[in-house]
Parts: C-alpha cells; structure tokens; sequence
C-alpha cells in the first residue's frame, strides 16, 4: 500500500534533520560548545594559535582537532566569517518539547518570535533571555533563523545554554502555554496599554512575550492570538527598538523590579 504524501514529506523532513550539522565559528562560540555536554560534536578544525587558546576546552571535549594552515583555512564557512581559526561542526542542539522547559521556573517568562528570521537579532534575543533568566525563545521551524554560525557567534555563548525551541505552529504554542497558566503578550507599537500597565499585580505569574519581525511586526493572527497587546513605555515620539533590543526592554519590565 502506498504512503500517502503527508507521512512520505514526514518522514523526509525527519530524516533530513537527523543529518542536519551547523558549522559553529569564533573562538567564544567554540569555546562554548566544546565545553557543552549536551552538544554532539563531530569535526573540529584549528589553527596552531587557536588550539593553544582553547587547548583547555579541547581536552575536555575529547574530540581530536585538524590542525590548519590560517591562509588556507578548510572549514565550509562563508568567506566574510570571522572565524579567528576555529571552527566546530556540530548537530543542532534539542531541546525537548515545550513543557519541559516552560514548566518549573520560579518567574517563568518566554519569548516567542514571530517570523523573527535574521540570525543576528535572534542571537542577540538569546543573549538577553539569558541574562533576564528566560525559560525559552521559541520560533517556528520555517519562518524563524536556524542554528547557524552566525548566531551562534552573535548569541556569544547563550546558544549553549539558553534553550532556543523551534516548533510546527507558533498558534499552537500560543494555546500549549496558556494552558500552562501564562499570560500571551503581544508587543505592539499601537497597542492602547503599556507592558508595566498590562502585567500590574501579575509579576509572579508566567508570562510569554511575543515579538514580530522589525517593519511588518506582528502578524494579524498572532494578534487575535494573544491575551493582550502591549507596548514598550518610550519617551516623547520614539519611533521603535530594534527587536532584540525589544526583547530585553519587555523581559525586564516584566519582572517588576
């Protein structure tokens, strides 16, 4: 009996994740991940002077580096990337489903991405969901940046250990988390009521922030989605933040300090 076509694309897309490896770049972003159990390493390339900086991290790892001539540097890497001589191939890291890093937190706060797709602003967001103590950034498996070296680089070690979900439909996790008691914000620049105004009197709950692309923003059905809509309390006729720079505003003003 054939497959039909549904359980045929499945069953591709699985396995075409199962081979998926990131090519990781930078002595921080490999530092981190050499150092970094949970990460599945397979192919290390180092210049002499690279090696010697991250020898420690090197042999606790246990992987066995390529040793490489600086002018003739052999990783697959993009050539504007500043690998300062190391590079690390990898498998994507898994995270688990979403309750199993939403659940349990003392404050649980999330930041959903919506079609958040440059790899340099999610970085950025992981760095700051990693200082406000962010149980999760979640985007979408289509419509959200990958794994690359890039963010890695950018996220400067956070990728490591900030958990960075990527799900089907980010509707669904919409509904998965307000399940799990969390308020759904979506920040929007016409929104009628600021953060600190829509999270008064609910700081010890968990909240989820959720943050469109910069120029379109939020997508309508992300809207309609969410328990309110919110923005960011600027002075004067400010125009809009970066959205990573969003990101850290609104995890902060959450917290009620």
């Amino acid at each position: 009996m054939k497959k039909p076509k549904w359980v045929v694309e499945k069953e591709q897309a699985k396995k075409a994740a199962g081979a998926e490896t990131v090519w990781l770049f930078g002595l921080h972003a490999v530092r981190d991940a050499l150092q970094n159990p949970a990460r599945e390493k397979l192919r290390l390339i180092v210049t002499l002077n690279a090696q010697t900086k991250l020898a420690d991290a090197i042999a606790a790892s246990g992987i066995e580096p390529e040793i490489a001539d600086p002018r003739r540097f052999g990783a697959p890497l993009d050539p504007g990337s500043v690998h300062q001589g190391a590079a690390l191939e990898v498998k994507p890291l898994n995270w688990g489903r979403l309750e199993e890093v939403c659940i349990g937190a003392k404050v649980p706060r999330v930041l959903l991405l919506d079609r958040v797709t440059d790899p340099h602003n999610v970085g950025a967001i992981l760095r700051s969901a990693e200082v406000f103590g962010a149980s999760a950034v979640i985007g979408t498996r289509h419509h959200s940046a990958p794994e690359t070296g890039a963010l890695a680089k950018t996220a400067s070690g956070a990728l490591e250990r900030q958990p960075y979900l990527r799900v089907r439909n980010l509707a669904d996790a919409f509904r998965e988390l307000q399940g799990f008691g969390y308020l759904v914000l979506g920040l929007d620049g016409e929104a009628d009521q600021t953060i600190e105004q829509a999270v008064d009197g609910a700081t010890d709950r968990p909240i989820a922030l959720v943050l469109g692309a910069e120029g379109p923003g939020l997508r309508e059905k992300t809207k309609d989605t969410c328990d309110a809509l919110v923005k960011i309390d600027a002075a004067g006729n400010f125009g809009s933040l970066n959205v990573s720079n969003a990101a850290a505003v609104a995890l902060y003003a959450t917290l009620g300090r």
